[in-house]
């Protein structure tokens, strides 16, 4: 795979999540610590992809998965920080979904285009893969209306420093 492509409506995508973040999210399933650990080191693993240029990475997040207190205030600051920092990497496109964008169409469920070959759509109990083109087709077009809607670069940065202002200051009068 060379092209990664993921539209996230629910939560920070796991590949960009911080080990508190991936943490809170587990702890939710019934997951011995033993377990619960040896994912959550699974999951920082792969995150040494984000790291190799040969991959184009692209991630479209909605604004209400920034705002939602997955963890503590100071916590959720550090995840916005986080989300900054990797937006700089020059392999790395996140897009951030305005709640004030004028939406054409429904963030239904959260998906991976892999390099226009196949989809991987996740449900509350399985991942289904799509392969028929037509129908990766329409995750690619769904995907790239959500990108002409979303915040990029310096404008995407500067609205995840204002969330994240607001968590540092909702930390300090906590």
């Amino acid at each position: 795979m060379t092209l990664l492509r993921l539209f996230q409506p629910a939560l920070i995508p796991g590949l960009l999540q911080t080990p508190e973040y991936i943490r809170a999210i587990l702890s939710r399933h019934d997951l011995g610590e033993d377990v619960l650990s040896k994912t959550i080191s699974a999951r920082i693993d792969r995150q040494q992809a984000l790291f190799d240029s040969a991959k184009e990475l692209q991630f479209i997040i909605t604004e209400p998965v920034l705002r939602w207190r997955i963890v503590s205030a100071g916590r959720m600051a550090e995840q916005i920080d986080r989300l900054v920092s990797l937006s700089r990497l020059p392999n790395m496109d996140i897009r951030i979904v305005p709640l004030s964008a004028r939406q054409q169409d429904i963030a239904n469920h959260a998906f991976v285009v892999r390099d226009d070959r196949t989809v991987t759509v996740e449900t509350i109990h399985a991942e289904i893969v799509v392969t028929d083109p037509r129908d990766v087709a329409l995750y690619v077009h769904k995907f790239e209306g959500f990108a002409s809607l979303a915040l990029s670069g310096q404008d995407m940065r500067a609205m995840l420093t204002h969330i994240r202002d607001d968590f540092l200051r909702e930390q300090e009068m906590g």
